[in-house]
């Protein structure tokens, strides 16, 4: 394709003898496409981004969620730039920060009072700390592929960037943390059900990602989430909704408005931090009171409710807050997603396509996707093909299986056709084995790939 990413390579090389596989998080890593150097990116603005080499890609990661308006918003970057001349960093509260909590508890009602903080990971912590002190019990459930942090409490049968690089059981967990988690099938009450049976009285809270984003997009069942909120509530156990990717994203209310089950705790991130670290978890007040300093579940950190972040979520949900915006991002994904399924067709590629709104996975496989389980049988050879062939024709995604594709207001007609014309190419890459020019550094990428899916 005439595309080269020297400097991207010279740039791993020189990385990884600094950072532990080259990338500051393992979902950035091409390990899960078979290996090779990560394509370094120098800008973002819209729907592109370009690389080291100056390659431009319509990007469908999106910082995995964060971005909805587009790289470098005008009213996100005029706003993180006013914040910045008043003070990066001030160590107190300040008058926007309130802004932002309200605009929060007015989109989401259950939030009736709410605890900001730097990252989900920091969010799902505290809730679950919460979750602990309210209830008197050590036990959690979390459901297998879903990913929410790297805390102690929930690194257990993770998704995303753990499951790519098949560490979905972390060493280094403790014991006693990682014992009192249950991690259940996505989508089955059965084994749920019988979990409260047998040890309901230990059980402190269900976390659960109410339409999950981390062995692909899984929307529930239906019947799902409200039989988890039944069965958690007649055993005095809490329900912790994990919203860090489809809170904003599904709906302005989030996934709770979209699909009307509300829990008693949520966690937020990404979006509500506008592309800047922010994050928060929240829910019903009496709950809520136990957080210091009020009470004595305590969480604290430097940066929590930083300006720069508080700004950028602030412009970002008044954006979102515009009436139509939700039906114009829905609207875009759902002619991609179709023309997409279709290309596959024509290129003869068993796929499926499971979206929500502005997000979607396209599953190489023949067969629905409705838990981790049935993620895992998709063919993640086709889809290194298909990653790679997309890449060489100037589209930016995710480089695993288990990720969304993310749209944002900035992803316009061009960019979706341009896309496509990738796609009918890359479809046809996915469905047979190429051996052109360039095979030898592809083999090389599908033979790390097989010798890691032995290895797990």
């Amino acid at each position: 394709m005439g595309i080269t990413r020297e400097k991207s390579h010279e740039l791993y090389a020189a990385t990884a003898a600094l950072i532990p596989g080259g990338v500051s998080s393992p979902a950035r890593s091409f390990r899960g496409v078979g290996g090779g150097a990560p394509v370094f990116i120098t800008r973002a603005e819209g729907a592109y981004l370009w690389d080291a080499d100056g390659n431009r890609y319509v990007d469908y990661v999106c910082g995995y969620g964060p971005v909805i308006l587009g790289h470098g918003h005008p009213a996100v970057a005029e706003a993180v730039a006013r914040a910045v001349r008043r003070g990066a960093v001030v160590g107190a509260p300040t008058p926007a920060e309130t802004q932002l909590a309200l605009a929060i508890r007015q989109a989401i009602p259950a939030m009736e009072r709410l605890f900001f903080g730097n990252s989900g990971a920091e969010a799902v912590e505290g809730a679950l700390k919460l979750a602990r002190a309210a209830t008197g019990r050590p036990g959690v459930v979390k459901f297998e592929g879903a990913y929410h942090g790297h805390s102690d409490a929930v690194l257990v049968k993770a998704g995303s960037g753990a499951a790519t690089v098949g560490v979905t059981d972390s060493a280094g967990t403790a014991g006693a943390a990682a014992g009192a988690v249950h991690a259940l099938p996505y989508n089955d009450l059965e084994p749920l059900r019988e979990l409260f049976r047998q040890r309901g009285e230990t059980i402190a809270c269900v976390l659960v990602e109410p339409i999950a984003g981390n062995m692909g997009i899984v929307p529930p069942a239906p019947g799902f989430l409200e039989g988890v909120r039944d069965l958690a509530r007649a055993h005095g156990a809490l329900v912790v909704f994990d919203e860090i990717i489809t809170g904003f994203r599904v709906a302005y209310g989030a996934a709770q408005q979209a699909l009307g089950v509300t829990p008693d705790l949520t966690c937020l991130g990404k979006v509500i931090g506008g592309g800047l670290p922010l994050a928060a978890y929240g829910g019903r007040a009496d709950l809520m009171a136990l957080v210091a300093p009020e009470g004595p579940v305590f969480q604290a950190g430097t940066h929590a409710g930083n300006p720069l972040s508080v700004a950028a979520g602030l412009a970002t949900l008044e954006v979102l807050a515009r009436p139509g915006v939700y039906d114009v991002l829905d609207d875009r994904a759902a002619y991609l997603a179709a023309h997409l399924e279709a290309l596959a067709r024509e290129a003869g590629c068993p796929v499926r396509l499971n979206r929500w709104g502005s997000m979607f996975t396209l599953f190489f496989t023949d067969g629905p996707v409705t838990d981790y389980r049935t993620a895992l049988r998709a063919d993640r050879e086709a889809f290194s093909r298909f990653f790679f062939a997309l890449l060489d024709r100037g589209v930016h995604l995710a480089p695993s299986p288990f990720e969304a594709w993310f749209l944002t207001l900035a992803h316009e007609e061009e960019h979706l056709a341009a896309s496509l014309e990738a796609a009918r190419e890359a479809f046809r890459a996915a469905g047979h084995q190429h051996h052109d020019d360039d095979a030898p550094e592809r083999r090389v990428r599908r033979s790390g790939a097989a010798r890691e899916t032995q290895a797990r």
